[in-house]
């Protein structure tokens, strides 16, 4: 049996662009997909702070160091510049893997770059 782990998450990051002329996506510095572990082309859940929209879509690698993060096509209705979002990965695995996995968070500053990066999560606090 495979369960669904959380496996990689950008904390924070703020939205740069909101492109709704662009064939659907979301667009993230490659900088911080490599950090984290996500790629390229990889089912994501975005999950927005400001207005508690939360949707799914797929990656697209966006200029390395440029701290970009931008919702395209369909996901540009539901978050503007400048808001905040959480953009969580996942990953299936069996029960034993999932017992030592330790996912990859990045924490980012308000121009996405990164301030620190955690394994794990623990209710309140990052750990």
């Amino acid at each position: 049996m495979l369960i669904t782990m959380f496996k990689a998450k950008l904390h924070r990051a703020i939205v740069t662009d909101a492109n709704l002329d662009y064939v659907g996506s979301i667009s993230i510095d490659k900088e911080l997909m490599e950090k984290s572990g996500i790629l390229c082309g990889e089912k994501v859940q975005v999950v927005n702070i400001n207005n508690g929209e939360r949707f799914e879509t797929y990656t697209i690698e966006g200029e390395y160091g440029s701290g970009a993060i931008c919702l395209n096509g369909a996901a540009a209705r539901l978050a503007q510049p400048k808001d905040k979002v959480i953009i969580i990965a996942y990953a299936m695995m069996t029960p034993e893997e999932a017992k030592s996995f330790e996912p990859n968070v990045l924490i980012l500053n308000e121009k996405n770059k990164i301030i620190d990066i955690k394994h794990g999560e623990i209710h309140g606090k990052m750990e």
